[in-house]
């Protein structure tokens, strides 16, 4: 199991307590120590599709012009890599994105 993210988002830190607590391993990956390679982000994307792994919540994404807002392309998101929602957990083939008791209770 991954989980990639950025180790000072609150978010992050929920899940991680959440998945220790329950005693389930999973391998850290921050995207400003790691950065994310084009392969594993359009996995993320063809498995979620850009509107869930984008955050337009963060300042990142409200800091964008009108012009990257419609046209959310690899290149930036790489170069972004705080646009992506998160955590984003990876479980053999099943990825997701956030973080909720209800959407990690089945990892128990």
């Amino acid at each position: 199991m991954k989980m990639y993210g950025i180790k000072n988002c609150d978010t992050i830190k929920k899940a991680q307590k959440y998945l220790s607590s329950h005693n389930i391993d999973f391998e850290f990956i921050d995207f400003r120590d790691q950065p994310l390679d084009e392969v594993t982000l359009l996995k993320f994307v063809d498995a979620l599709g850009w509107e869930k792994v984008i955050n337009k919540r963060s300042t990142t994404y409200r800091n964008l012009t009108d012009e990257q807002k419609s046209d959310i392309t690899v290149e930036l998101t790489l170069k972004n890599p705080t646009l992506i929602k998160r955590p984003v957990l990876v479980v053999d083939a099943d990825i997701r994105v956030g973080f909720s008791e209800k959407t990690y209770s089945d990892l128990i």
